[in-house]
């Protein structure tokens, strides 16, 4: 989820999710979330993460000085991953008008505690209109490699977790750090908004933040910042 940034693997008992009630959240720990995974869904929303097929968000920013345009679409496809269905969100990035990524991520919902779960994702990094790398895939169950979660069901300051718990690969970990922020982007500006921290124990200098609206999800995303949200068609 830390946009470009590999991590490496790290002792787990560092991170956890301090929540009084773990049914709050749906989340009990690092990689014991307390949660049915026979329960889990391919479609659902909770108030921060819209995983509906056919809802997209659309982000224009600058990285390195390139303007760069990111495309997020909730696709009518689901994929079976460590014994679990789950949504297929597309993600398309392109740098300079030229296609830099295509990633499908795979994310299921708990109708409990309305908390969204990240099953990993398949990554294609293109250069002059070819594929050259597959750099940050990972599955759930392979591996060694364990769901992580991307949004509780209620956020609250102060928690952590990881989102992605893949040895050697990918070990993204978040911070709620507000749940009252206004955000102000070419799609409008939005009040009561959760501002997490992203961080990876292979870069401890590194971090970054995305903010989420109430009913919108995703509004930015580093430096990214959303130009429009709609159901497809609609």
């Amino acid at each position: 989820m830390l946009r470009r940034l590999i991590c490496a693997s790290v002792w787990m008992g560092l991170w956890w999710l301090p929540m009084a009630n773990a049914d709050d959240s749906g989340a009990k720990g690092l990689d014991s979330f307390g949660v049915n995974e026979k329960s889990l869904s391919s479609t659902g929303r909770n108030a921060y993460f819209i995983l509906e097929p056919g809802y997209q968000l659309v982000f224009e920013g600058k990285e390195d000085g390139a303007p760069v345009q990111l495309t997020i679409t909730a696709l009518n496809e689901t994929k079976r991953i460590d014994g679990v269905k789950t949504r297929v969100l597309e993600e398309r990035e392109t740098s300079n008008g030229k296609l830099a990524e295509v990633s499908r991520n795979y994310f299921a919902f708990d109708p409990t505690a309305h908390a969204i779960y990240y099953f990993g994702e398949d990554v294609d990094m293109y250069k002059d209109g070819k594929v050259v790398n597959h750099d940050g895939s990972w599955l759930s169950g392979v591996d060694g490699a364990k769901y992580g979660l991307v949004m509780p069901g209620a956020p609250r300051v102060g928690e952590r977790y990881f989102q992605e718990v893949a040895p050697g690969t990918a070990m993204d970990r978040a911070e709620t750090v507000s749940t009252n922020d206004t955000v102000h982007t070419p799609a409008g500006a939005f009040v009561h908004c959760v501002k997490i921290k992203e961080t990876t124990p292979l870069e401890p200098h590194s971090k970054e933040y995305k903010y989420y609206a109430l009913q919108v999800g995703l509004i930015q995303d580093g430096d990214l910042k959303l130009v429009r949200h709609s159901k497809i068609g609609e």
